[in-house]
């Protein structure tokens, strides 16, 4: 791989600009921007492919619900390079709380890269959670709770 090349993948990976930092900021519309407009994903127990939008809308729903989120990406490696394709793999820790409850989730994600006008974007990624504590199914519940209620408020 050239050194121009690995550049450019890295960039594509970085943190700085990624999917994770705007889930952080909740510029979760912007995080599109990364993201191929007809994604493969499997985040879940069901992999799917869908509009980029679908899958922002569906985080939309519940991830401001929570009071905080860190998403820590890091040990980004690229596995295989082309001109116009990549895979590369990291390693995560995603923290998520309301008031004292924490649900926390570790892994690693698998990333496909592709060239695109704009630069190299997210084509597929898969999460393989390999560790988890807290109770997953009650902080979510919670914060889609708190994320109606806002909306209702209105």
């Amino acid at each position: 791989m050239s050194r121009a090349l690995a550049a450019q993948l890295a960039q594509a990976v970085n943190p700085e600009r990624s999917a994770v930092a705007d889930i952080e900021d909740r510029r979760l519309r912007r995080m599109i921007t990364h993201l191929e407009d007809n994604l493969a994903e499997d985040l879940s127990l069901k992999p799917v492919t869908q509009p980029a939008d679908d899958l922002v809308k569906n985080w939309v729903g519940f991830l401001p619900g929570f009071d905080s989120t860190h998403h820590m990406v890091t040990n980004h490696t690229v596995t295989s390079a082309g001109a116009d394709t990549a895979t590369a793999e990291a390693d995560f820790t995603a923290t998520h709380r309301i008031g004292d409850a924490l649900w926390v989730l570790g892994g690693r994600y698998r990333y496909r890269l592709g060239r695109s006008a704009g630069g190299w974007i997210v084509t597929s990624m898969t999460m393989q959670a390999l560790w988890e504590t807290g109770d997953r199914a009650a902080l979510i519940k919670q914060a889609l709770e708190r994320v109606t209620a806002k909306h209702e408020g209105k």
